[in-house]
């Protein structure tokens, strides 16, 4: 990323009557007209169908420095702008709907912020800008987020799920405050054309199973382990990138593996604390279905498969013979459910439904995949870069803002950035002991570092 003078606030605000008029991006030559994607008009048929439910997701920065000005990072964000088109685009059209430029586009309706009153007021702050409703007729909303110390704030940016995916707005992060080249995201090979009979037949495969899937808890009625406020709180943690990263190799797994391994050890240890009884967990993960060519998208370009967790795990086997570690059992089940999606085959079926499948099938998936009848976690990763700045202010810690729908217990969100992977809690605040599990979560981490160790 360049980062001259001429693309950075000043760490500093200097006098400016920026303020008192929209900013407009930076030029760009304007795009044609893209279509909207099956996704994309099943995530605006959800929200007309259900105002009242947040759909949205995105991410927070957290920064050392002094912060800049409102006006200046105004400035800032609609120079960048130019480089993220679909972020000053809007939907047109009825059914065959399309995302064009939108003529009206003005950066201080996206770019706001709130101020905390102290240090005491931080959470209170981060808390408005997590809830904060977007501006009439946007799909995305940035909140500078500071006034707790004179050298911290944070970015709170938040896209409505029609509007982009998360590996798109990894691309935004990088684009406003990233340096470095992420980690390979795990996309198919480019298609051939002798392989489409197998390609059709592994798509239609995989579609019947993820229909099988939501069809066949149908039936379960999930317990309401509490009363919902209807606002959100974050909680986080962290462990260095590398651990998850040799655990995932010793068992021949991935770090997101890792990762989902000691979710449900979390969630286990979770359920004995707070008294909340999870006799089901079964988690939304997002894949994404961009092909090697793309990462610039018009729009949203994942599907959602289920995964059970393995929260309930045996202590032995029925003779009374121990089994392994709890923790690598977990780990074992975990890599068993993902084999399949960490292959070419299943990614190549994934983006073949995103592209080919029949928008109102789409949409009945995504209603079924997301009820809380057939998942209860939303659980999704993103490598993001390798280190972040704005102006002389520096990015030290990230979070994952996932998906989080009426009756889900909770979103959890994995980032990689720097030598870290962090991770994220979103739920209402209403959650018995939620800040308990960021750090249930590290500590399961270290339950499978240790267990995976070499005798």
């Amino acid at each position: 990323m360049p980062d001259s003078a001429q693309t950075t606030p000043p760490t500093r605000p200097e006098p400016s009557d920026r303020s008192a008029r929209s900013v407009r991006p930076g030029p760009s030559v304007p795009s044609p007209r893209h279509p909207t994607t099956p996704v994309d008009r099943a995530f605006l048929n959800l929200g007309r169908c259900r105002p009242d439910v947040r759909w949205d997701s995105g991410g927070v920065a957290y920064l050392s420095g002094p912060p800049p000005a409102l006006a200046d990072l105004r400035a800032y964000v609609g120079h960048r702008l130019g480089e993220l088109p679909l972020l000053t685009s809007r939907v047109q059209g009825g059914r065959r709907s399309w995302w064009q430029p939108d003529a009206d586009f003005a950066v201080d309706r996206h770019v706001h912020e709130v101020v905390a009153d102290g240090p005491a007021g931080w959470d209170s702050a981060l808390d408005t800008a997590l809830d904060a409703p977007f501006a009439p007729g946007a799909y995305w909303g940035m909140w500078l987020v500071h006034g707790h110390a004179p050298d911290a704030y944070a970015l709170c940016y938040r896209f409505h799920h029609a509007c982009q995916d998360g590996s798109a707005a990894a691309l935004t992060f990088r684009v406003l405050l990233g340096k470095g080249e992420p980690s390979a995201r795990p996309v198919p090979g480019r298609s051939r054309r002798a392989g489409a009979p197998r390609r059709v037949g592994a798509a239609v495969g995989l579609a019947a199973k993820c229909a099988a899937d939501t069809l066949a808890v149908q039936r379960h009625r999930p317990d309401t382990a509490f009363t919902p406020s209807g606002e959100r709180r974050l909680w986080r943690g962290r462990v260095p990138a590398g651990t998850l990263r040799r655990i995932g190799t010793a068992s021949g797994g991935s770090a997101h593996d890792v990762h989902l391994a000691a979710l449900a050890g979390a969630l286990s240890a979770w359920s004995a604390r707070s008294g909340v009884p999870l006799p089901r967990v079964t988690a939304v993960l997002p894949v994404d279905a961009r092909r090697p060519d793309e990462e610039q998208t018009w729009g949203n370009r994942c599907f959602g498969l289920p995964l059970k967790l393995p929260v309930r795990i045996a202590p032995a086997q029925p003779d009374g013979s121990r089994d392994g570690d709890a923790s690598l059992r977990r780990l074992e089940q975990v890599m068993a459910a993902t084999r399949k999606l960490r292959g070419e085959t299943w990614r190549q079926a994934v983006q073949d439904l995103v592209r080919f499948m029949p928008g109102h099938l789409t949409e009945w998936y995504l209603r079924r995949v997301l009820s809380p009848r057939v998942t209860n976690v939303m659980a999704t990763s993103m490598p993001l870069a390798d280190k972040g700045s704005l102006g002389e202010t520096r990015v030290t810690g990230t979070a994952l803002l996932p998906l989080l729908v009426p009756g889900h217990l909770l979103g959890v969100g994995l980032s990689f950035f720097g030598d870290w992977a962090e991770v994220s809690f979103l739920a209402d605040r209403a959650l018995p002991l939620g800040e308990l599990l960021p750090e249930l979560w590290e500590q399961a981490v270290g339950e499978l570092e240790e267990s995976s160790a070499p005798g």
